[in-house]
């Protein structure tokens, strides 16, 4: 029998049909995957499942009953839930009162019985290999632990079908280990799983079945035992794709980035960094590798000026012999410093601005944007352009659409070239740069930071995937509680590239 049916689905938005005769069927006590290029019409396909949108066309079942939400609490109340690329969890309550939220299940004037709700919690989750405690509050949880209430809050409500949308961009090798784990202990429970994710091997290690989404219909729907990552790719963006980046001998220069004994305690007194020491010349990539939580993002906030208030920091960081300590990121960005940010919604982009408008900011006071005290639009217009068509940018340009219109991947093109771009760069820092993007970007992004290294960019790379940190870097840092742990040199680098699996071991005994 099959859990969800799919005939004839489209979806409309004005002149765009980002869904187009979608027919699928997912079975039964089995973990479905969906993959596709950025664009692709994974999202909109999924959010008709759940009820965020209708359809503007065609049907969809529920264990064979057609039905027609209009809500997710429609979609709740037939048995499906939904993991969200971000949580929606209020950090200052408890496991079990961010679980219960909207579910409360009690009487009208009635005393909410937390524990019973506890109880029950704690019994699903020994249930499912998903231990946790009920009583502690959402914000001294990991990332991990985050997922974890997710997807109680779904067990909670007994959801039977369950959709995952890149339920692995931002967790470690070993949660997404435990992850697995516990998706194929509810598939043999009798749950459904839809899995929608950028990750290939993810999908070739835990999927029964594949669907391929490409321009907004199903391209493929292949059992995953007969396809290879090479098939899937060709698949999702129509042609052959590296899958790994070619990189030639790197040439390096003088020395760029000098970081010396940095010290950082939070506003609650907690340490951060603690003595972390490295050095970047010109052309060449220093990778960070570590499980995220370690200081990374400490470090992020050292070197871009943006030091959380009531922080204690000491040590210190020079640019091409610039002291950055005490700059702003204005003042930063002028000594040829560039930042791709973990997080481009909080820290990078305004969603609700332009294409044209995310493409300057930071960048509008220089000279080609601005015409007799304000802004040169045609000019403006004109690098656009040529920005879109440079980094392969993709969207309706007719229309002219806010960026929050735009996919994640693009979204990140639009960030990397404003900053790659950038006059007078001597470091490029990024962070996580392909986070949450398809593969045929990736492939384009990594290509565009060689391309930067080879003109004598001086590039910190921190990312949480190992394989990336692999392919891409000169030298290794190994970062742990606050400290890089172990370095490996570009020897131990170009060696490890010819046995990556037992390079990932060495590598991950340093950072856990």
């Amino acid at each position: 029998m099959n859990a969800i049916g799919l005939s004839g689905v489209s979806k409309q938005f004005g002149r765009f049909w980002a869904n187009r005769d979608i027919s699928l069927n997912i079975g039964s006590g089995s973990i479905h995957a969906i993959v596709g290029e950025n664009g692709a019409g994974k999202s909109t396909l999924i959010r008709m499942i759940y009820g965020l949108l209708t359809p503007t066309d065609g049907s969809i079942s529920v264990n064979g009953h057609v039905v027609r939400f209009t809500s997710p609490r429609q979609a709740i109340a037939a048995g499906i839930g939904m993991v969200h690329q971000h949580f929606m969890l209020i950090p200052d309550l408890t496991v079990t009162e961010n679980i219960i939220l909207g579910d409360e299940r009690s009487a009208l004037f009635a005393t909410l019985d937390r524990k019973q709700a506890a109880r029950k919690i704690k019994t699903i989750s020994e249930n499912h290999g998903l231990e946790i405690d009920p009583a502690i509050p959402v914000s001294e949880l990991s990332v991990g632990e985050e997922q974890r209430v997710e997807i109680l809050k779904l067990l909670y409500r007994e959801a039977n079908i369950l959709i995952l949308d890149e339920p692995t961009a931002v967790l470690t090798p070993s949660e997404t280990g435990q992850l697995f784990a516990t998706l194929k202990s509810l598939r043999n429970n009798g749950k459904t799983v839809i899995l929608v994710t950028h990750k290939l091997d993810e999908v070739l290690s835990v999927s029964d079945m594949v669907s391929v989404m490409r321009k907004g219909r199903i391209a493929a729907t292949e059992q995953t035992s007969s396809v290879t990552k090479g098939d899937l790719a060709n698949l999702m963006v129509g042609r052959n794709v590296l899958l790994r980046t070619e990189n030639p001998p790197e040439k390096t220069g003088k020395l760029v980035l000098k970081v010396s004994d940095l010290q950082y305690r939070d506003a609650r007194g907690r340490q951060k960094l603690n003595g972390l020491s490295f050095e970047i010349s010109s052309g060449e990539i220093y990778g960070i590798a570590g499980v995220e939580g370690n200081g990374q993002s400490e470090l992020l906030a050292m070197l871009w000026g943006m030091i959380e208030p009531g922080s204690a920091t000491s040590g210190s960081i020079t640019v091409d012999n610039i002291t950055l300590s005490s700059k702003t990121p204005a003042e930063i960005a002028a000594a040829g410093v560039s930042l791709i940010p973990e997080d481009r919604l909080k820290h990078a982009v305004i969603g609700e601005f332009a294409v044209g408008e995310n493409m300057i900011f930071g960048r509008h006071r220089e000279k080609k944007f601005r015409r007799f005290g304000g802004f040169d639009t045609n000019s403006i217009r004109s690098y656009t352009n040529t920005m879109i068509e440079r980094y392969d940018i993709r969207y309706d340009k007719q229309s002219n659409p806010s960026l929050s219109s735009l996919s994640g991947g693009n979204q990140q093109k639009i960030v990397l070239a404003r900053e790659i771009e950038r006059p007078g760069l001597k470091l490029l820092i990024l962070a996580q740069p392909t986070r949450g993007v398809d593969i045929g970007a990736i492939e384009m992004i990594h290509k565009k930071i060689i391309a930067t290294r080879d003109k004598g960019i001086a590039i910190l790379l921190v990312s949480s995937e190992l394989d990336e940190i692999i392919s891409l870097s000169t030298r290794i840092g190994c970062i742990y509680k606050g400290a890089i742990r172990q370095e490996f040199s570009p020897e131990d680098v170009r060696k490890g590239r010819s046995s990556e699996q037992d390079f990932e071991k060495e590598i991950g005994m340093f950072i856990t």
